[in-house]
C-alpha cells in the first residue's frame, strides 16, 4: 500500500468523504445487491519528464467516472451510462475539480521529491560471482556467467574482459530484476571458447562503490586443475603432520 503525504491539505479527507456521499444516490439508482463494492483508485506517474494524477471510480468492477490532469478539459469525465450524473455534479462543484488539478503538485510532486532524496541517500553494495553455466573442456564453446545481486538502486553497468581487452561481442545481458526488497539482480553472460592460461574478469561499477569491483575466471584444463588441488592437499597434509608432531613433542615433555 503507498500513502501518500498531503502538506497543506486538511479538507482533502473531508473532500473524500463528501464526494463518497454525493454518489450514494448513484449506488441507490440501481438495484442495489446485497453486497457492492465502491472503490476510489488516486494514482500519481510519470510521464516524459512530467508529472500525472489520475483518479478513478469503480462500482462493482465497473469503471464510471474518472480525473485525468492529462486531459485538457481538466474535469471528471464519465466512463458509463452510470456516472454520467456522477461526474456532472462533481463538475459543477468548481472545487472539486480544482483540488484535483492541484494535486499534481500537492501530492504527486511532493512525494517524488521526497521519494527521490531517500534514494539519492540510499546505496548497497552489489555481491558480485563468476561460474560457467556449465562444466566443460577447454576449447569449448560455453558461457560464463557474473550473477550481480543484492544491489541499490538499479544504475549499475557490468563489463566483461579478457586478458585485460574488454570483450563487447558475444556478452548478454538481463535488465536489474526486483527481488522485491527494494534492492536488484541481474545476470550478465559471456559466449567464450576458453582456452589454457586465459583470464576472463567481469567488472562492476556502481554508485554505491568507490573503485570497480572485479572478478576474475581463469580457464585451466583438468589436468592443471589436478596438479593445483593435489599440491593445496599435500599442503595441508604437510600443515596437518607438523602439527601432529608438535602436539605429541609438547606432551612428551
Amino acid at each position: 500500500m503507498v500513502v501518500l503525504r498531503v502538506p497543506g491539505a486538511p479538507g482533502m479527507a473531508a473532500l473524500m468523504m463528501s464526494l463518497m456521499t454525493l454518489s450514494s444516490p448513484l449506488v441507490q439508482s440501481r438495484d442495489t445487491p446485497e453486497l457492492y463494492l465502491y472503490q476510489r483508485r488516486s494514482v500519481c506517474y510519470e510521464l516524459n519528464g512530467t508529472h500525472r494524477f489520475l483518479e478513478q471510480y469503480v462500482y462493482n468492477r465497473e469503471l464510471f467516472v474518472q480525473f485525468n490532469s492529462d486531459s485538457a478539459a481538466g474535469v471528471f469525465v464519465a466512463e458509463s451510462e452510470l456516472g454520467r450524473e456522477t461526474a456532472k455534479n462533481w463538475n459543477i462543484q468548481k472545487e472539486f475539480p480544482e483540488l484535483r488539478r492541484s494535486a499534481v503538485d500537492t501530492v504527486c510532486k511532493h512525494n517524488f521529491e521526497l521519494d527521490e532524496g531517500f534514494t539519492l541517500q540510499c546505496r548497497v553494495q552489489p555481491n558480485v560471482n563468476v561460474s560457467p553455466s556449465k562444466k566443460g573442456h577447454l576449447q569449448h564453446h560455453n558461457l560464463l556467467v557474473c550473477h550481480v545481486s543484492d544491489f541499490y538502486p538499479g544504475h549499475i553497468q557490468v563489463r566483461w574482459f579478457l586478458n585485460g581487452q574488454e570483450e563487447t561481442a558475444g556478452v548478454l545481458s538481463t535488465n536489474p530484476i526486483h527481488n522485491g526488497d527494494w534492492t536488484f539482480q541481474m545476470l550478465v553472460m559471456l559466449e567464450m571458447t576458453p582456452q589454457e592460461g586465459d583470464v576472463y574478469t567481469c567488472q562492476v561499477e556502481h554508485p554505491s562503490l568507490d573503485s570497480p569491483v572485479t572478478v576474475e575466471w581463469k580457464a585451466q584444463s583438468d589436468s592443471a586443475r589436478s596438479k593445483m588441488l593435489a599440491g593445496v592437499g599435500g599442503f595441508v597434509l604437510g600443515l596437518v603432520a607438523l602439527g601432529v608432531s608438535l602436539l605429541l613433542r609438547f606432551r612428551s615433555r
